[in-house]
């Protein structure tokens, strides 16, 4: 038993073990955390590393997890992504207890700013943005105290009272704490807490004209919701200091306690709002939820399941350590979810006709395979064999290749579950391509004899063809760390998504049971239940089957 309990407490992240610890020295009674999004844009993957380690630790230990969005920026913030972000979260599985708006709790903020004026620990200042960012220093040098750093605490507050009145321009004055200019954290370094915009807010509408920034609005929302531990990646260490002095200096009643993990990071992707708008606004995508896009939107979209990306989070943990996730390691997840439950069928993506000229015209022979090769409950897929059938021209070379297993002039392939072909003679049009392979059946009278062939090859009856496109989708750039680079739209990949049209069994419409299949040796697709302009069928690529990745 022991043995056991130890094997299980070593299970725990370290974020665990402290929160297991605090509970146990009842440093609290309970446990609540926040999933704290800006509604600045799409929610991404990275997002949902934050969103399953807050939630999944409350539900561990029985403890409640809400839903904040930090509206502090009504410039770059929309309702629109109020909505789609709820979605995502509930969408991956998550529920929230509450849902807030640090707009709700504007009016304590401000009165906190005052508190913090009246006790002389903070002033309006009235230097531009790049005199505040000259005088704040730099690692090697300290700051110097703005000139108007010293202004009575009465001279304070009645600027600030102008400030939310509107008697000062955008960008002619903020409010800043007073702390120290030679601190060795520079965000200790009087850093601004309020700051003017006149823009309509989603929530408040036209009643203020100040905003409170992030860094002041958080710890102070954590604490009024009784937030307990606040998460939060790695980036925001040194704020760590600035939230404890806040707590401490408005006389905050609860404490919560900030800890930090490591942001994730993933190859051949950016994980930044600002550079993943810049994709959508130069149109490089076709939106936030392209497909091709780190967004959880986009992963829904591609065909991605909540299961997958849950498993994905599972498996990268959470640590302190930076460093780079494997996008084989997230390609995986997926296929290993889908692989449990996705039927089989063949497509073919680049088609060729290729006519068996020993059979009848009229020749028709059915041919029932199984949905998934373990799970026989899902039943079976009715496929055609006919005279004249569709194969994938890569799986056709008119001269010898070494080491080729498909389909060559004078050599036999075998039809995947059915017959084994040679290739006799093929057509070509007046530019010199081929546009159909004639064959011979070789064992049309003893179909359960053995005979030797050159491989096995996927193929489509005309008669069970039904038309598609199928975009295939990669990664969209072409290094594996584009966020590292100078200009990172150097190095989008051309070839992140290529279009093909071809061919699906019209089965595919019977079983409404599917959205998902596996089209053998193609990879995962998931039928787009939108049709395209021409009435075909859309299949998105979600992954393709094991291979390496080249450019």
């Amino acid at each position: 038993m022991k043995n056991n309990l130890l094997k299980k407490k070593s299970r725990l992240n370290f974020i665990q073990k402290i929160i297991s610890k605090d509970l146990k020295n009842k440093k609290c009674d309970y446990i609540q955390t926040r999933f704290p999004p800006e509604p600045n844009g799409f929610l991404h993957i990275g997002h949902a590393k934050s969103i399953h380690l807050n939630f999944s630790v409350a539900k561990k230990y029985d403890g409640i997890c809400n839903l904040r969005f930090d509206d502090t920026n009504p410039k770059k913030e929309n309702a629109e992504y109020i909505d789609i972000i709820k979605s995502n979260i509930k969408w991956l599985g998550f529920k929230w207890k509450k849902i807030y708006f640090t707009s709700q709790n504007f009016e304590k903020i401000y009165q906190y700013a005052i508190k913090l004026i009246q006790k002389n620990l903070a002033y309006v200042d009235q230097l531009s943005k790049e005199e505040i960012k000259q005088y704040r220093g730099t690692l090697s040098t300290p700051g110097r105290n703005s000139p108007f750093r010293n202004q009575t605490i009465q001279e304070n507050l009645i600027l600030f009272e102008k400030m939310k009145s509107g008697y000062f321009s955008e960008g002619s004055a903020c409010l800043r704490a007073k702390i120290d200019m030679s601190s060795p954290f520079i965000i200790m370094r009087d850093p601004v807490l309020y700051r003017i915009m006149f823009i309509e807010h989603h929530q408040t509408k036209k009643k203020w004209c100040i905003y409170p920034l992030y860094d002041f609005s958080h710890c102070i929302s954590d604490a009024l919701e009784g937030v307990t531990h606040s998460l939060c990646t790695l980036e925001f260490q040194e704020n760590r200091e600035l939230y404890n002095w806040i707590l401490k200096n408005i006389d905050s009643i609860n404490k919560p306690m900030q800890y930090e993990y490591s942001r994730l990071n993933l190859e051949y992707s950016i994980l930044s709002k600002r550079k993943l708008s810049i994709l959508v606004e130069k149109k490089i995508v076709s939106g936030w939820d392209d497909p091709r896009m780190p967004t959880i939107s986009g992963l829904k979209k591609r065909g991605y399941t909540p299961n997958s990306i849950q498993d994905f989070c599972n498996r990268i943990g959470f640590t302190k350590k930076e460093h780079y996730i494997e996008l084989d390691l997230l390609e995986n997840c997926i296929r290993n979810d889908l692989n449990k439950s996705t039927p089989r069928s063949m497509a073919v993506i680049n088609p060729i006709k290729l006519i068996i000229s020993n059979i009848p015209e009229n020749y028709k022979e059915n041919i029932f395979i199984p949905y998934h090769p373990k799970n026989h409950s899902m039943g079976t897929n009715k496929i055609t064999l006919s005279k004249e059938i569709y194969i994938d021209k890569s799986d056709f070379s008119e001269y010898y290749i070494p080491g080729y297993k498909r389909l060559i002039l004078g050599k036999k392939v075998k039809l995947r579950y059915s017959l084994v072909i040679k290739a006799v003679e093929i057509k070509k049009d007046k530019n010199e391509k081929i546009n159909s392979i004639i064959c011979i059946c070789t064992n049309l009278k003893n179909k359960t004899g053995i005979e030797e062939f050159n491989g096995i090859i996927h193929w489509i009856s005309n008669k069970d063809a039904l038309p598609a496109k199928f975009f295939l989708y990669d990664r969209i750039f072409n290094v594996k760390f584009p966020e590292l680079k100078n200009n990172f739209l150097n190095y989008i990949n051309n070839k992140s998504l290529i279009i093909k049209n071809g061919f699906v069994n019209k089965n595919v419409l019977k079983n409404k049971n599917f959205s998902t299949y596996q089209f053998e040796r193609e990879g995962y697709f998931l039928l787009n239940k939108s049709k395209t302009d021409n009435k075909k069928l859309k299949f998105n690529r979600i992954v393709s089957l094991k291979q390496k990745w080249k450019k």
